[in-house]
């Protein structure tokens, strides 16, 4: 089983590094390096910060600045709690992320409610506890 996961792996590795082959342009690796202004640019196989991280640190430094100014207003535990659960609210899922038609977890944020496959209601709970058959059965 092991060597069938390292022969998986290899192979992932393999079709992974010739896509970025590719990808890369065929002049030498200065010439990727400098951009049109003569200034350096970041190669394709750099480590760059994710797309996500750049409006992320934004948020973090505005919101400790803000946390900053309402403690200096002796309002920064309201800010700090409000702040949390508005994060926990919307911060954490953006709109984009779910896909037109999928379902939420929480039956509260589906239209009229609707539970997703798998999830356990009250009336199904009061069934098994009675032992009743379930209904159409």
């Amino acid at each position: 089983m092991a060597a069938a996961v390292e022969q998986r792996l290899a192979q992932f590795r393999a079709a992974r590094g010739s896509a970025a082959a590719a990808a890369r342009p065929a002049e030498g690796p200065r010439a990727a390096a400098v951009g049109p202004g003569g200034g350096a640019q970041v190669r394709p196989g750099a480590a760059a910060a994710p797309v996500w991280a750049r409006p992320l640190l934004l948020k973090v430094l505005l919101w400790a600045v803000l946390l900053a100014l309402f403690a200096e207003l002796e309002l920064g535990l309201p800010f700090f709690v409000l702040s949390l659960l508005y994060w926990m609210y919307a911060g954490t899922r953006g709109p984009a992320e779910r896909r037109p038609g999928e379902l939420s977890a929480y039956s509260v944020f589906n239209p009229g409610c609707a539970a997703i496959a798998g999830t356990l209601t009250a009336e199904q709970l009061e069934r098994e506890l009675h032992y009743r058959p379930a209904a159409g059965r």
